[in-house]
């Protein structure tokens, strides 16, 4: 599509729905009457969301199942016309569309406004099936994935104010009003993918960062010393091997693990472990509440994806 393009970004995500069958993955592809298009469930994010979260909630409003995500698939571009300046010449806006492989929990599909239509098919009937190319590559993608839905997360600690202000003990200095704010949307975006084990570092900050979902799931929260900075710095290789032992207890529970930690210790964990499997690690600022999603097997790691914030893109500073 031509147009003159001025810069502007329209939000989009979503996810490709699946089930195990009897022959492997079942992916779920619908059919859009106002298009007459067969595609992946997605849609638009609203300013005041998350694109992880309005990822979720597009899949889950488009095929009627409930859903947890397991790791990013990819992105699309492409032009739309803007609101307003359809015609020819009229301006454009770059459409980018975010998607994550969404395993489908209960939940029956019925015809709506948006979707009339859902088929379970194979990741080769489903590419087959589906309208657009942009929508075949990231089907593709999808079934080129380790067949692993072993997942775990990683959070760094919300905003903290700065350490030289605080008057006491470090360890008990907490959350300022914008890492309150951070913590409670973390409820929404950790809660995207199943967490079912919180454990976080002994510092207050850390703590308290998971404690809105704590109180939203029920979950208990442990404490994890060996992911302190004081631990890590004195005991590099314990952090190492505790992080792998819970990620294969996640395995072999069903769980999903969440751990808290700190700036001191997540980049160079997250570095050690993708050198240590042979995993590209993604670019990433490890900011205050930033979060790593990653996939194993045995303790291995499959695959490494960072969320920048947990707050809408307008809100980031």
């Amino acid at each position: 599509m031509t147009g003159k393009g001025d810069g502007a970004v329209v939000r989009a995500a979503g996810g490709v729905l699946w089930r195990h069958g009897p022959d492997g993955a079942e992916v779920a592809v619908v059919h859009r009457p106002r298009y007459d298009d067969w595609s992946l469930p997605k849609g638009h994010v609203e300013p005041d969301e998350n694109c992880v979260v309005g990822g979720l909630r597009e899949v889950v409003e488009e095929t009627g199942f409930s859903a947890r995500f397991v790791r990013r698939i990819g992105q699309v571009s492409y032009d739309v016309p803007r609101r307003g300046r359809h015609g020819p010449g009229g301006a454009t806006a770059r459409k980018r569309v975010s998607y994550w492989s969404a395993l489908a929990g209960s939940g029956e599909f019925a015809p709506n406004e948006e979707t009339d239509e859902l088929r379970w098919l194979s990741v080769k009937a489903g590419t087959a099936l589906l309208t657009y190319p942009m929508d075949k590559r990231i089907l593709r993608a999808f079934g080129k994935q380790p067949d692993s839905t072993a997942t775990m997360l990683i959070v760094r600690h919300a905003k903290a104010g700065r350490k030289q202000g605080y008057q006491g003990d470090d360890l008990a200095r907490p959350l300022d009003g914008n890492g309150r704010a951070q913590a409670e949307a973390l409820v929404d975006l950790l809660s995207a993918f199943g967490p079912g084990r919180l454990l976080s570092a002994p510092p207050v900050r850390c703590t308290q960062t998971l404690e809105p979902l704590a109180a939203e799931t029920g979950l208990p929260l442990a404490l994890e010393p060996t992911v302190s900075e004081t631990a890590y710095a004195r005991d590099p290789v314990a952090a190492h091997r505790r992080i792998r032992e819970i990620a294969r207890a996640g395995e072999e529970s069903g769980t999903v693990p969440v751990v808290c930690s700190q700036g001191g210790v997540i980049p160079e964990l997250t570095a050690w472990w993708a050198g240590a499997d042979g995993v590209r690690l993604p670019p990433a600022r490890n900011r205050k509440a930033s979060v790593w999603v990653l996939t194993t097997s045995g303790g291995r790691l499959l695959t490494m994806d960072h969320i920048d914030s947990p707050l809408p893109l307008h809100a980031n500073t």
